[in-house]
């Protein structure tokens, strides 16, 4: 599949790198900072860590943007909304959500890879309404229901 990607031009940015796979069997697609000042996240801090691209979704796909286990393991950076989606009727800059959930301050440099991008196929749903639904094993059994195994 073939997808449109577009670069942003502006003032404070770089050259942006396009997502990439890093290796053959990646499912998800690095995609890297643009900003060309170094941006410090403080503890407990969120910032938007502007890409430099959009892209041009086919109907029916999205893009989910998901945290790099490295970064949430080594720092504590994670994504503040975690898997973040791209519909595909959304034509701006991607921006990643950044969150520092650490007791150290983060600086993300330009080209940095923060984040990773899968793209996925989705189905739309109407709703039947009903007053009774299907009988499970689980039932309405929720949050922890099942004890620690």
């Amino acid at each position: 599949m073939k997808i449109k990607i577009k670069k942003i031009k502006n003032e404070g940015y770089g050259e942006p790198k396009f997502p990439e796979y890093i290796t053959p069997q990646s499912a998800g697609m690095d995609i890297y900072a643009a900003n060309l000042a170094p941006v410090i996240i403080k503890p407990l801090m969120t910032v938007a860590i502007p890409t430099g691209i959009a892209i041009e979704l086919p109907e029916g796909y999205e893009a989910q943007i998901r945290p790099r286990s490295g970064l949430a393991l080594k720092h504590g950076i994670t994504l503040l909304n975690s898997p973040g989606t791209i519909d595909p009727d959304y034509r701006g800059e991607i921006k990643i959500i950044l969150t520092n959930i650490s007791q150290e301050p983060f600086t993300v440099n330009y080209l940095d890879r923060i984040a990773q991008m899968i793209i996925s196929r989705f189905e739309r749903i109407e709703w039947t309404e009903s007053e009774n639904l299907s009988d499970t094993l689980r039932g309405d059994g929720g949050f922890g229901h099942t004890g620690k195994r």
